[in-house]
């Protein structure tokens, strides 16, 4: 992931974020940073790049040519659409929410302001995001960036050596971090609580969620009462037809959900991370979820109830597939089918699965060609969410995490097909799942027989009612 900020004080942004894990992550080339300074734009000998506002006023303004020389420089050097955000305490206030939103963009361009801000012309004609990491007001926009930066790049994947750190702190599902401990045990008269010296990681993990749950009650308790929402749902899920819902389930587990519309047994989720819609009402006739604003409707739903397609499409969506779900119930991993040994990877012909990076995109395109004319692969890849086999240097097929969280994109080279690589390759994936304590499930298009019956020899089952994927391109297009 790239970074690149447009500042008066480029000193002060290489300095702050060359230490630590930010540090660390650009000596190892995980993402990268890109300072301009915005006085090489300006045109006068001095490199005077404020003037005094119109209508006066107090201080000076920042002139909008040095600062749209500055932006040009750069997406001109990206040559694709970007996000250019301006930190100002006018914009949209910065969450975790927004972090994850940002983490899965290529290239982030921050914009720095001083003085009383920037030319306003310059700002409609460059900026995307406005934003904001709190209601009070600081010198410049550099301190505000590197927080941001900070709180994005630690998303990027192999920034944290441990995807599940990113998952399991602050405001992850609802929930603040719970208390941790570290030696000595006994410290000015305070012993580790017991149940953390137990080794039984059940009663560990049910202690730090008890205390996640206290914690988040006393000193969030706007946050509280989101979680408890959200808790109530997943609890009506688990008890309505849980492999229908698996992927409403999931979605709540790894603490990507929030409620648009939630009343009377029928829920309306929204991915934090995608924008993906999940609607599921069991009883009644009519669905009141999609009776909402515009601004809050999702481009893509997934249905639950094949019963609403007519409201939906009354809605302006279109049927665009429809799926089984096709869940793994059990806790502990899947046998090493197609494998010698499922953790490192290696199949029974001697072939090596492991994650894609940039420079495998051409060769996986061309074995999935379900998404690679929009970007979609290259993205997943990059989010590193696609895994591939290799024969020594040759890609011979790939698997990965779609973006709503289902395990799919299997394709397996033709030359090498009835090698069990295809159960080797969703065999690994799915316990990868497992150890982060994920309940591993796919989405099958009906139709697709050579699926169906991979999963079943698998030992998946299947969700007896469809789920369909309804999607509105007008929605798409505008936002």
């Amino acid at each position: 992931m790239n970074f690149h900020v447009l500042t008066l004080f480029p000193e002060m942004i290489e300095q702050g974020l060359s230490e630590s894990i930010t540090g660390r992550a650009l000596k190892q080339n995980i993402i990268s940073l890109d300072t301009v300074n915005i006085r090489d734009f300006a045109n006068n000998k001095h490199n005077k790049v404020d003037d005094y506002t119109y209508g006066g006023g107090a201080g000076m303004l920042m002139q909008a040519e040095p600062v749209y020389g500055a932006i040009k420089s750069v997406t001109d050097k990206i040559k694709h659409p970007c996000r250019v955000i301006y930190v100002t305490p006018q914009g949209k206030r910065f969450d975790q929410h927004m972090a994850m939103d940002f983490a899965g963009n290529e290239d982030l361009v921050f914009l720095c302001g001083h003085y009383e801000g920037i030319d306003e012309r310059v700002l409609e004609e460059t900026v995307t995001d406005y934003v904001s990491i709190g209601d009070y007001v600081l010198t410049g926009g550099e301190l505000a960036a590197m927080v941001m930066i900070d709180a994005i790049s630690r998303l990027v994947p192999g920034v944290l050596h441990n995807d599940i750190s990113a998952e399991t702190e602050s405001f992850h599902g609802k929930l603040l971090e719970y208390p941790q401990y570290s030696r000595p045990f006994s410290w000015h008269g305070k012993e580790v609580p017991a149940v953390l010296m137990s080794g039984n990681q059940k009663q560990i993990d049910a202690w730090r969620l008890e205390q996640s749950i206290m914690r988040t009650r006393q000193r969030r308790p706007d946050l509280y009462d989101e979680y408890q929402k959200l808790s109530k749902c997943r609890e009506f899920l688990l008890d309505n037809n849980k492999l229908l819902h698996i992927d409403m389930i999931e979605l709540i587990n790894r603490g990507r959900a929030e409620i648009i519309y939630g009343e009377d047994d029928e829920y309306l989720l929204r991915d934090i991370n995608t924008g993906i819609g999940f609607h599921t009402k069991p009883e009644g006739a009519i669905a009141f979820a999609f009776d909402i604003e515009d601004n809050m409707k999702p481009a893509c739903i997934i249905l639950h109830q094949t019963k609403y397609i007519k409201q939906l499409e009354e809605a302006g969506y279109n049927n665009n597939a429809v799926c089984k779900q096709a869940v793994w119930t059990r806790r502990e991993k899947m046998p090493a089918r197609g494998l010698y040994k499922t953790d490192a990877g290696i199949t029974e012909d001697g072939y090596t699965i492991k994650l894609l990076c940039r420079d495998d995109f051409e060769a996986a395109a061309k074995l999935y060609k379900g998404f690679d004319g929009d970007g979609y692969l290259y993205d997943r890849i990059m989010d590193g969410a696609v895994y591939g086999a290799f024969d020594i240097e040759r890609l011979i097929g790939v698997i990965g995490l779609h973006e709503e969280g289902s395990i799919g994109m299997l394709s397996v080279d033709p030359e090498y097909r009835r090698k069990k690589l295809a159960m080797a390759l969703e065999t690994y994936i799915f316990n990868l799942a497992i150890e982060k304590g994920q309940i591993p499930y796919g989405q099958v298009i009906i139709g697709n027989e050579a699926s169906m019956a991979l999963q079943k020899k698998l030992g998946l089952y299947f969700s007896k009612t469809d789920i369909v994927w309804m999607e509105n391109k007008k929605i798409s297009v505008e936002k």
